[in-house]
């Protein structure tokens, strides 16, 4: 948490985000000169994301700063921008852009949809045991520690959130009993990591053409997809009147009320389960199906996938998957605003072992795609759907086609019910090659 940006106010920062959108897309729409050789090599959606992150580098806004009072008292704050487009936006999103899927065609995808995401699970596993051991090597006291200091009980939060999501991350925080003290120095790790490792994917989905190519994988399934939606949506195209507009508003919306109406009872009701469970670790494992975000998203997905069979699927013609996309940009901003470049070399030695892990992960990925010929479209969701998770895979999906954006969620969805066993797995690893006070 640092001093106070220049700009505090949510609407100001609000605006200052979406006149950055709007020069990124006028900018990108240029077809000559700098700017169109500019964005031949650095996607739009990239630029969405390093933008806030250099206003937020540069003091202009910020996620979070401090404030002393008149008093002394130091007062902590915060925008919600983050959490409106995480839980109204994003769930809004993706029902606009499920309307039009072919839900048998994402089942066509096939198997290495899943195996690439299981890598990515893997390489999370067994990437933190291997970045203690190396950074070991050269800094023992990085990876240090006794008690609740013991540094690899603050590493095992990461893998929760890396294999699944907050609600795994808590509940490896719950089950080893890392030092809530230090604890923000793991969530800061979490952010610039995961935020690098998202921003390097996406320079990749503008290359997707070439590493395909490389990788020597098939696409056709992908093709099939997006050339099906692709087809249906010119079918059904119209000029979208205001009446299509205020259905579409209403449908997206009127879902995430629901989802979030659902969420609250539903997380109620399992907390109530989970908290009878006697087993601390079993009970633990169970924690994703507490958190209401997870049920808002699963809902949101569902609903939309079951409004797929009805006519609300025809509004893909008035441009339902474009509403969609503008809410994934405006969550893109608004992830982009939470990472400051400069803090990178405040705590290296945590960082450095975040890189060496995510390095892992990702080569694993690479390594296993090249195997079985894997296209980068699974790769790049099966990292995310373990990394970003369900707030981040749906954003990359979106890239190569508003259709995919399901794909993503559905393996996001699946990140969270095996995260906190395999977080579990990877912390006893990392116990095991921890160095000794």
């Amino acid at each position: 948490m640092g001093n106070q940006p220049v700009f505090t106010n949510d609407t100001i920062v609000y605006g200052l985000l979406m006149l950055a959108l709007g020069f990124i897309f006028y900018t990108s729409s240029i077809k000559k000169g700098f700017w169109h050789k500019f964005y031949n090599i650095v996607p739009a959606l990239f630029m969405a994301y390093m933008l806030p992150a250099l206003f937020t580098t540069i003091g202009l806004i910020a996620p979070e700063w401090e404030t002393t009072s008149e008093t002394g008292e130091v007062v902590e704050h915060s925008t919600n921008l983050y959490y409106v487009s995480s839980r109204f936006l994003l769930p809004a999103a993706l029902v606009l852009m499920t309307l039009s899927i072919d839900i048998k065609a994402v089942f066509n995808l096939g198997w290495k949809a899943l195996a690439m995401f299981f890598t990515g699970t893997v390489g999370i596993v067994i990437g933190g045991p291997i970045a203690i051991l190396l950074i070991s090597t050269v800094s023992p006291e990085t990876v240090g520690g006794a008690g609740a200091d013991a540094v690899w009980r603050g590493l095992s939060t990461l893998a929760g959130s890396w294999i699944g999501g907050g609600a795994n991350q808590t509940a490896m925080l719950e089950i080893y009993g890392y030092n809530q003290k230090l604890y923000g120095g793991m969530v800061f790790v979490d952010i610039v990591v995961a935020n690098i490792w998202m921003a390097i994917i996406l320079i990749g989905v503008g290359k997707n053409k070439a590493i395909d190519k490389w990788l020597k994988a098939d696409t056709s399934a992908i093709d099939v997809l997006r050339e099906k939606v692709s087809t249906y949506a010119k079918k059904v195209e119209r000029n979208p009147s205001l009446t299509d507009l205020m259905i579409m508003i209403a449908i997206a919306f009127g879902t995430v009320s629901f989802a979030h109406l659902m969420a609250n009872y539903l997380a109620d009701f399992f907390d109530s389960i989970v908290s009878g469970i006697q087993n601390q670790t079993t009970k633990n494992i169970f924690t994703f199906l507490n958190s209401q975000f997870f049920w808002m998203i699963s809902l949101s997905t569902i609903i939309a996938i079951l409004l797929s069979f009805t006519k609300a699927k025809n509004y893909e013609g008035a441009g339902a998957s474009k509403i969609g996309s503008v809410f994934i940009y405006i969550l893109v901003t608004s992830i982009g605003m939470k990472m400051d470049l400069t803090l990178i070399l405040d705590n290296i030695g945590l960082v450095a072992i975040g890189f060496v892990w995510m390095t892992i992960h990702a080569l694993l990925l690479i390594l296993v795609a090249k195997l079985i010929k894997a296209p980068y479209f699974f790769l790049a969701i099966g990292s995310q759907a373990n990394v970003g998770g369900a707030a981040s895979a749906p954003i990359v999906a979106a890239a190569f086609h508003p259709s995919l954006a399901t794909v993503g969620v559905l393996l996001a969805v699946f990140g969270y019910a095996v995260g906190t066993v395999a977080a579990i797995a990877c912390t006893i690893l990392m116990q095991l090659v921890a160095v000794s006070p």
